[in-house]
């Protein structure tokens, strides 16, 4: 199963926000504007973090984080089938308490009649009472009528009766599925990686850890198929029975050497003010567990060194590897048929900014392998880097913002669809064409721009002038006609822009050419909301009294604006000073 939604409450720098999930989930923002709280917030959900005072939002009493599942499997739908939903989904809220509690409560389709209700079975244990419900006929006709037997004759007539019944979606009284506290992983395994990490946290013995994982499943598969192995089992098995004292049929063991005998009796005689008897068993040992432990991992790169004498970059691309592994060898399984079982084959992992110590082109090969662990798990994530940002997959995007004043963290995220289909491709191709477009996610503000040249020498005369600013992103549109698409993908996501373009209405130009031009010119204006724009007479050459450039446009244009001589047209001046208002 996978998560749709995920509502939190009073965590942290959080009051209320409500974030649709994807696949691959990638929360963006500034330092200190609540990234890591909403991945936090989910690891509370999964019990894979502890709470504090401080985790509850300005002195609140209470907290919650609920999530909505879908697409659960078979053996999901049987461990929850209390809370399917008819399109399978099922929604869970965990609740924290100051005092130091914390429960789980699930969703149920609860039926508008008080006698169906399960809180209000305990109302009808009395036979008279029983009597009159139209499910008496499915109770014990003799005896103590016992509220589960009400529970389960409510249970049956509502499946037999559920068209005609009417239902609320609502959160159950009593805990989720009966339980005070769920079982680990009962929603899925989870894999969280901080953005400070020691490598020795996943290559320990410990058996939380990702190598561990990964190694037992390996011997385990060894230890169960090879047949030398096997014997070895035996072996030793059948050589710690003889320390036994006694056989299976609960004979004495004759066999038990004489040493162990002597050795629990005089133990015993030194007990025997006491009444008590001492028996000494000796465990056979778990074979597997020999073959589990004492692991050492080695870097081969020219020298052999253990993983602590290499790099940062290093250490983490090999978290990454164990984790791609651990995903591919979780979707191997999930190919197999399934059995009944107390936890989901589901896989959470959960990034801290997984950029950090690794150089752009790595970055983006981290983006790749990302993606495709997404295949068959779930990948959530906060980051500052746009390499790993893709224009094409918004819907992944949520733009983690903290207002100024109250100091709450908000989301802005869009999962429609924002651009019609003959307008995806060619933003798609052009994105292709200038990947680094997708900073515009990170910026203060967004400056679009037709084309090369004007990307090259506005903020060269912008820096001229004293107004550059680097938190601002310029973004090359690669021609006018794009610029609309940019328009609507920043006015969804609330991120402050101004739209450059040139109003084309040079002398030498037809008029059909110029009616074309009004047209691409109106449909820009028509879009814009939240923005502005800035239009250039005809071109950027003219703004500057050059001679419109042929080949080399930007470099041409930059060699004639930072000539000594060169003097910055007023009026350019103005609208550049408007730009980086």
């Amino acid at each position: 199963m996978k998560i749709e939604n995920v509502t939190i409450s009073n965590f942290r720098s959080i009051i209320h926000v409500n974030i649709g999930f994807e696949d691959l989930m990638m929360f963006i923002g500034q330092n200190n504007h609540g990234k890591s709280n909403i991945l936090y917030a989910i690891l509370f959900f999964f019990g894979e973090i502890k709470l504090e005072d401080l985790d509850f939002f300005d002195g609140t009493e209470e907290l919650y984080v609920e999530i909505l599942f879908k697409e659960l499997d078979e053996n999901d739908q049987v461990t929850f089938k209390k809370y399917l939903t008819h399109d399978n989904k099922i929604l869970v809220r965990k609740s924290a308490y100051r005092s130091g509690s914390f429960q789980y409560k699930g969703y149920l389709n609860n039926p508008i009649e008080d006698f169906l209700q399960e809180i209000n079975a305990k109302n009808y244990k009395k036979r008279e009472i029983a009597e009159t419900l139209p499910f008496y006929d499915k109770l014990p006709q003799s005896g103590t009528i016992k509220i589960d037997d009400i529970i389960k004759a409510q249970k049956e007539y509502i499946e037999e009766n559920s068209s005609e019944l009417s239902f609320n979606y609502e959160m159950e009284e009593s805990n989720f599925l009966g339980l005070k506290s769920v079982a680990q992983g009962i929603f899925g395994e989870v894999f969280f990686i901080p953005a400070v990490k020691n490598i020795n946290d996943d290559l320990s013995s410990n058996k939380s850890s990702i190598f561990t994982k990964l190694y037992s499943k390996v011997i385990s598969l060894i230890t169960s198929s090879d047949g030398d192995i096997a014997n070895i089992k035996e072996q030793v098995n059948n050589q710690f029975k003889k320390f036994k004292k006694y056989n299976e049929n609960q004979s004495i063991n004759v066999d038990r050497p004489v040493e162990l005998n002597v050795f629990e009796t005089k133990l015993s005689t030194n007990l025997a003010e006491w009444g008590v008897n001492l028996e000494v068993e000796v465990l056979s040992p778990n074979i597997d567990e020999v073959f589990r432990s004492s692991v050492n991992i080695w870097i081969h790169d020219g020298i052999k060194t253990d993983i602590n004498r290499k790099g940062h970059g290093l250490q983490r691309a090999l978290t990454f590897s164990l984790i791609k592994t651990l995903s591919e060898q979780v979707l191997e399984e999930a190919s197999l048929e399934g059995q009944n079982r107390q936890v989901s084959k589901s896989s959470y992992f959960i990034f801290e900014e997984p950029e950090l110590y690794l150089h752009p082109q790595a970055q983006k090969s981290l983006l790749y392998s990302l993606e495709n662990l997404s295949l068959n798990s779930q990948v959530v994530l906060c980051t500052h880097s746009s390499s790993l940002i893709s224009l094409e997959k918004y819907k992944s995007i949520a733009i983690v913002r903290k207002d100024n004043e109250t100091k709450e963290t908000n989301i802005t995220q869009y999962q429609e669809e924002i651009l019609e289909e003959d307008e995806k491709k060619n933003f798609q191709l052009v994105s292709w064409i200038n990947q680094d477009r997708a900073e515009l996610f990170f910026a203060k503000k967004v400056i679009l721009l037709e084309g090369a040249t004007e990307k090259t020498v506005i903020p060269y005369i912008a820096k001229k002038l004293g107004v550059f600013k680097y938190e601002y992103t310029l973004i090359d549109c690669g021609s006018k006609n794009n610029i609309p698409s940019y328009v609507k993908l920043l006015e969804k996501f609330k991120i402050p822009y101004i739209a450059v373009y040139d109003k084309d209405h040079q002398t030498r130009k037809q008029q059909d050419a110029t009616d074309v031009a009004d047209r691409d010119s109106q449909k820009i204006e028509d879009l814009i909301d939240t923005g502005e724009s800035i239009i250039f007479e005809n071109d950027i050459e003219e703004e500057l009294g050059m001679s419109a450039g042929t080949s080399s446009k930007p470099f041409i244009a930059l060699r004639e604006v930072s000539d000594d001589n060169f003097i910055i047209p007023s009026v350019f001046e103005g609208k550049i000073r408007k730009i980086y208002e």
